[in-house]
């Protein structure tokens, strides 16, 4: 069987750039620590606002200490808003998100990070990302939900 050679380097080269591709997602997953969100848990979007569940507790509790410097944080996305919209933590904390919705889907994006997940009704996504530098991090919805999409954002102020 033969094969034209120019054919032949084409079916080369290919295979070189898939292998390189490969590489340069391995090395981006472990070296850089990306994390893949994934869903964590399942709820009833109907039902998830109310107590006893950690996303119908007092808006002011859903962010919880576990120990020193370590945090999970219990988010409700729902149009347009985020309930809690304001994280307070000291810096080199690690925060544990769980971010749900109640009524459609929603993106979370804490700018200046690697957390970027997409928020589905029913389903509980999860991240966890350590503040080592103070400052404000501006979390905000970035899937379109609606007509009053660019008023959904919230803050993590981290704290010296």
């Amino acid at each position: 069987m033969h094969i034209d050679r120019r054919e032949r380097n084409y079916v080369i080269f290919t295979i070189i750039l898939i292998t390189v591709f490969a590489g340069l997602v391995m090395v981006s997953g472990f070296a850089y620590g990306i994390q893949v969100p994934e869903p964590f848990m399942e709820v009833d979007p109907n039902t998830v606002a109310t107590p006893p569940s950690p996303w119908g507790a007092p808006v002011d509790e859903r962010v919880r200490e576990l120990a020193p410097n370590k945090y999970e944080a219990y988010i409700l996305a729902q149009t347009w808003t985020f309930l809690p919209n304001r994280i307070t933590v000291p810096v080199g904390s690690t925060v544990t998100f769980y971010v749900t919705s109640k009524d459609v889907q929603h993106g979370f994006n804490v700018q200046q990070t690697n957390v970027n997940m997409m928020v589905v009704p029913g389903e509980v996504s999860t991240l966890t990302l350590t503040f080592d530098e103070p400052g404000e991090y501006t979390f905000v919805c970035n899937e379109y939900c609606g007509v009053g999409h660019q008023t959904m954002y919230g803050t993590v102020v981290v704290e010296p």
